[in-house]
């Protein structure tokens, strides 16, 4: 019998399945006197053998969540497990996958591993073409996919994949299931066979490649970064130590939403929930995020930059909307909480406004996230202090983080007792930040190199990036711009690849200053660009939520979004927002003219990576009449001063 949710078996038919098979964990990590984990597949059986029965995932089938402990899930692990070895998947074979969150892609994960194989993650939203590439590039055996319709698009490409050998479709309406002799073609035939053939985990090694994690491909091809057990389990070894701030993390739960084919989502939320045997509850998607998060009432959030300035750009939207007391309220105690953060001693009175600021404001803010939340862990990005602030302010601790995927990804993080405002944290046990001089940065600022077992072991195929990627002591040159104050607290100042010279000669990273745009409720996107130019320019996608409710408060219900974008008390809107930002940049880095684009980046084919990264090149390309007109009309419109024109 088939389940009812597409991607995973239902609790109901896991219960017929035993526990454990016989002889399947690998002897080590149980905390028994046997020997401290040294692989990611040590650390979940581990947990399996210790509190078989609590739960790991929690799943929504209709208008029920089900609740899966690790047992039963280990359950499915060896099924799938077995499947793969009938299929001849074998130690150093790469399984790849194609497929958003869910249950079954964790035990494809943890199958591979006791094969030794390793896994080869991608998004359902990526370019066929960037499919074809990675699987090529990658070698891949076997791929599962999450629907026919993959199926489809990756059998148009298998002519120019020869090591490719099996497709696997996960949902539950794939092909039928054959008999259990026969190659299965669905997730379900596949459990069928593994369960009907036990076959034993083996115990990778620390230099056992885990996972094949391709970058974003912002300048070109995307590049496989190869990270082994070692490189991960020393990421998550070391955040155990760190992270959380409690002695039982076991109790903590997350919603997963960001695809575990990102390295931060694959490291710091997959893999460290099942480290500290804590749970997660899957998203179904990510419209429905909002009712997912009341509905699990998770105790921490992982999410990129963008969501937090995004709430944080909601939540002004709705006070803007509340009665002016209100506003005061609120407003005065974000304040205070925030001078309380800094160490200021309230006053008596000023402790009871924040009180009453709490109950009527803020504890309503956070029972929109289910009411339970302690931390928010933010990742891939720089999140901007204030966002960080407000965000604190709410009674949420922030813990910003600071890597890349060729470091497993967590290279420094900002953790309960040991935080620094600004700052991305301090190093992580066993890994280690040197500052290295560079033209493209004023010290105290240079290029952050990183030493440490978190460190890939290099880029698939791409021997002379790889030797171009390290220092010659080893070190993994970033590409990323920063320094160290005097207590160790990592400050990231900008991209060398990213930054580009205008023509006075002042470097400028254009990822600052469209966080600093966004942090506005009217700019849902921006892309500042200026290379080359005598100043910098911005393409703005408005917040169509807020410019609707504006439009409406001011009388303009009657324009549809082309006429808003034209209409001058819209533009003077924007650009009263744009003078805001601007006011917190040094006068050469301030944006001198703007358009306000009808669509998003990601409804433009190709100008989003998979991880939402702007291909900032695709975007000039895309644009570039709408740029080359800005920076004329820049040109003429704004007389720039010598001090402007950095030549004082």
């Amino acid at each position: 019998m088939l389940p009812e949710h597409p991607l995973e078996q239902s609790p109901e038919r896991l219960r017929d399945t035993p526990p454990l098979l016989a002889g399947s964990l690998c002897p080590g990590g149980s905390g028994d006197g046997a020997r401290d984990p040294e692989s990611l597949l040590d650390a979940f059986e581990a947990h399996v053998r210790q509190h078989p029965e609590r739960t790991l995932f929690l799943t929504k089938s209709g208008a029920r969540w089900h609740e899966l402990d690790y047992a039963r899930f280990a359950a499915q692990v060896d099924a799938v497990r077995a499947g793969l070895h009938r299929l001849g998947v074998a130690a150093g074979d790469r399984v790849g996958i194609i497929s958003k969150n869910c249950v079954a892609w964790a035990a494809i994960a943890y199958a591979g591993y006791g094969l030794s194989a390793a896994l080869v993650p991608m998004y359902e939203n990526q370019l066929t073409r960037d499919w074809e590439y990675i699987l090529r590039d990658s070698g891949a055996r076997l791929l599962f996919v999450s629907n026919e319709a993959v199926r489809s698009q990756i059998e148009g490409l298998r002519a120019g994949l020869p090591a490719l050998e099996h497709v696997i479709v996960l949902e539950a309406n794939g092909p039928d299931a054959p008999g259990v002799e026969a190659a299965p073609t669905s997730y379900a035939a596949l459990l069928a066979a593994g369960e009907a053939s036990p076959w034993p985990a083996l115990c990778p090694t620390p230099d056992t490649p885990a996972a094949f994690l391709y970058t974003s491909g912002t300048t070109g091809d995307p590049k496989g970064v190869v990270l082994t057990h070692g490189n991960i389990w020393s990421n998550v070894s070391a955040l155990k130590q760190v992270a959380l701030g409690d002695e039982q993390p076991e109790q903590h739960r997350t919603l997963a939403f960001l695809p575990w084919a990102h390295a931060f989502a694959h490291t710091v939320e997959l893999h460290l929930v099942i480290a500290v045997g804590a749970s997660m509850g899957i998203a179904e998607s990510i419209e429905k995020v909002a009712d997912n998060l009341r509905e699990v009432q998770p105790t921490v959030l992982m999410a990129v930059p963008r969501v937090f300035i995004r709430i944080h750009a909601g939540v002004q939207r709705l006070m803007n909307e509340r009665p002016k007391l209100v506003r005061w309220i609120f407003w005065r105690g974000i304040a205070l909480a925030r001078e309380r953060a800094a160490g200021r001693t309230l006053a008596p009175s000023e402790r009871s406004l924040l009180l009453l600021a709490d109950r009527l404001v803020f504890s309503k803010i956070r029972a929109r996230f289910g009411g339970r939340l302690k931390f928010a862990i933010s990742g891939a990005a720089l999140l901007p202090r204030e966002v960080a602030s407000f965000v604190a302010a709410l009674g949420i601790t922030v813990c910003e983080g600071y890597g890349l995927t060729e470091t497993s990804p967590i290279v420094s993080a900002n953790v309960p007792g040991s935080s620094r405002a600004g700052s991305v944290g301090r190093p992580l046990p066993n890994v280690r930040v040197v500052i290295e001089p560079t033209a493209a940065a004023d010290a105290p600022s240079g290029e952050i190199v990183v030493y440490g077992p978190n460190v890939m072991a290099g880029y698939h195929h791409r021997e002379r990036e790889t030797r171009e990627a390290f220092s010659a002591d080893g070190g993994f040159r970033t590409g990323d711009l920063g320094y160290l104050d005097a207590d160790g607290y990592l400050f990231i100042t900008g991209r060398i690849k990213e930054q580009y010279k205008l023509s006075n000669g002042k470097y400028v990273v254009p990822s600052l200053l469209e966080a600093a745009l966004e942090r506005s409720p009217f700019v849902a996107e921006s892309m500042v660009a200026g290379d080359g130019q005598p100043c910098n320019v911005a393409l703005i996608v408005p917040d169509r939520e807020a410019l609707s409710q504006w439009a409406t408060r001011h009388g303009l219900a009657h324009l549809d979004g082309e006429a808003l974008r034209h209409e001058a008390s819209v533009r003077a809107l924007l650009q009263g927002e744009i003078d805001a930002a601007n006011r917190e940049q040094k006068s050469y880095e301030r944006v001198r003219a703007f358009r306000l684009l009808a669509r998003s980046f990601g409804e433009e084919e190709g100008l989003l990576t998979p991880s939402m990264k702007l291909r900032r090149y695709k975007v000039a390309e895309r644009f570039h009449a709408e740029l080359d007109a800005m920076f004329v009309e820049a040109a003429a419109a704004q007389p720039f001063s010598e001090r402007e024109r950095g030549l004082l």
